[in-house]
């Protein structure tokens, strides 16, 4: 070795000899670095996603690139976006209103309008629009949870009363900060952690983003880690995909038993790694309304030393009065011929972190108001954010929000109050009835569909086990019938989310459904905006970059006056 040193090195003074030397180990110690990381990242992604998925998914990233290129063409190129501007000149249809009559309202008046005037400009661009769903007929899959006409005036009042209120100044507002504060300690107790802490948030994807960036400030404090990831199901909500774009944390999507619908446990443990902040589970989740097993997710947790977050936005104040309510036994709709328990999801499950619930769903709260739960006040504060050297003085806030309405608090607060215990108990009661009635319906009378595995509360969602049904335009006979449903994918499915408003006319639904399969079976089109737009996302490479580009013009479209 130092013949060939000395050989190589020539003429070279020794000191300069051994100032090379020294640089080529760097350069060695430099290049083995780069391997051995990059080797452990590829070891690690291999564990987390299987031989199988990564090899899928790297041939779709080929796939993609060459398609990318191929857009680029001038020929391709001017064809999609002759395509896309069709797409917005349609999109633009349904949600702009379009004429010379119509009034725009783009820049402020001269002079301030009166009351009355306000109020009949209100109701005529209601009039103008035509297109308001009536929401209280019943035939919306969740999206408004309403307590009723008294709630609404509960509501009113305490909007009315505290309508310029503003949590971030709590000594102008001290009723606020005590109402914000038993909220959050109602809520604790209802999850079964009284000693616990938590903040309120603007709604479900604020408290799972919160939850997340809190997780990876832990890791980061107490365990150094720097390039964090995280496991999640793949049923699990798309605020988890979002919060780790926001927060450059890699996340690994664990696919879910085809039949059971829960998160397959063998590969949470293989993605498991020296970078994992956290676990995520649902109970219940948004596609299908099924539970994870939160106690297995809890001890693999707690064996890592890592986080487990549960997300009961949808589960809320369902969930927690489920056994109460007489509903504590999963529903038999696979057939299995077992009876199972609901296993336990809350705080009582050791490993278990932190849990968001959304108070504007089931808790019939205004909208825009959610919690999100810690096991312990020092996990909470990592979601803080603290500035002691602003200009302006110290800066600190709980949550994303600076300034947050305070209205929405005590409208919540109210809600909390005006419902009770035996309120919740209750609606949970009908809700879930509700639930499993249309689910047994689907089981038992309509041999077409099949229910996606046993989802214990609120949300059923079915599949079509036929050739001869397309699912999804099943979903589009539904539509016709007045009902609005949310269309899945992975596998194609249509899912209700059943509120208060559903129970009186849970009947109807059934019947309805079945006219809609015999439609969509003895009639099928092969249209409809379901299966359109499912096919546009998955029938081909194409589609996914496609359905990107029209997501991004509809949002655009939300800003057009």
């Amino acid at each position: 070795m130092s013949f060939v040193i000395q050989k190589f090195t020539g003429g070279l003074s020794t000191g300069s000899s051994q100032r090379l030397v020294s640089f080529d180990n760097v350069k060695t110690l430099l290049f083995f670095y780069f391997v051995w990381t990059n080797s452990l990242k590829f070891y690690r992604h291999l564990c987390a996603r299987g031989v199988v998925s990564t090899v899928t998914d790297s041939y779709k990233w080929v796939v993609q690139q060459v398609i990318f290129i191929a857009l680029r063409m001038p020929q391709m190129k001017k064809k999609v976006e002759t395509e896309m501007a069709k797409a917005k000149i349609q999109i633009e249809g349904m949600l702009v209103p379009q004429g010379p009559n119509v009034i725009r309202h783009l820049s402020l008046p001269a002079q301030g309008k009166t009351t009355e005037w306000i109020t009949q400009e209100m109701e005529r661009m209601d009039s103008e629009m035509g297109n308001e769903v009536n929401w209280r007929v019943g035939k919306l899959s969740g999206a408004v949870y309403h307590g009723g006409p008294d709630m609404e005036q509960i509501l009113v009042a305490a909007f009315q009363r505290y309508c310029v209120s503003n949590p971030l100044h709590p000594d102008v507002f001290p009723a606020i900060r005590k109402m914000e504060a038993e909220i959050v300690a109602m809520c604790l107790r209802m999850y079964n952690n009284p000693d616990g802490a938590g903040t309120t948030t603007s709604g479900g994807t604020e408290s799972i983003v919160m939850a997340v960036k809190t997780h990876r400030e832990w890791a980061k404090a107490e365990k150094g880690i720097t390039e964090p990831e995280m496991i999640v199901p793949a049923s699990a909500h798309a605020a988890f995909d979002k919060a780790a774009n926001y927060f450059k944390i890699k996340l690994h999507s664990i696919p879910v038993d085809s039949v059971t619908r829960q998160v397959d446990l063998k590969r949470v443990r293989r993605a498991i790694n020296g970078n994992t902040i956290m676990l995520v589970g649902s109970a219940i989740n948004f596609p299908d309304g099924n539970i994870d097993p939160i106690p297995e997710l809890g001890a693999l947790a707690k064996k890592h030393n890592i986080g487990l977050h549960v997300d009961c936005c949808l589960g809320s104040f369902v969930m927690p009065f489920l056994e109460e309510a007489g509903f504590g036994e999963f529903p038999d709709f696979t057939a299995s011929g077992e009876k199972k328990k609901v296993p336990l999801f809350d705080f009582r499950v050791p490993g278990v972190t932190s849990i968001s619930c959304d108070t504007h769903k089931y808790g019939f709260a205004p909208k825009g108001s959610s919690v999100v739960m810690y096991r312990n006040a020092e996990l909470r504060r990592h979601q803080y954010y603290v500035n002691p050297e602003w200009m302006g003085g110290v800066y600190a806030s709980p949550s994303l929000a600076g300034s947050r309405p305070g209205s929405l608090i005590a409208g919540t607060w109210a809600a909390m109050q005006y419902m009770g215990r035996d309120g919740y108990l209750a609606s949970a009661n009908s809700i879930v009835a509700c639930a499993r009635k249309i689910g047994h319906a689907i089981t038992e009378t309509i041999p077409e569909l099949y229910v996606l595995g046993n989802p214990p509360a609120s949300v059923i969602a079915f599949a079509s086990r036929s050739p001869e049904v397309n699912v999804l335009e099943v979903g589009d006979k539904m539509s016709k019938r007045g009902w609005h449903l949310n269309g899945l994918m992975n596998p194609a499915a249509v899912h209700i989310a059943c509120t208060l408003l559903t129970v009186p006319i849970v009947d109807t639904f059934i019947a309805d459904l079945k006219d809609s399969v015999k439609e969509a079976k003895m009639q099928p089109s092969g249209q409809g905006s379901m299966v359109t737009v499912y096919g546009l996302g998955n029938s081909s490479a194409v589609g996914p970059r496609m359905v990107n580009r029209l997501a991004t013009t509809f949002l655009d479209t939300l800003y057009k006056a």
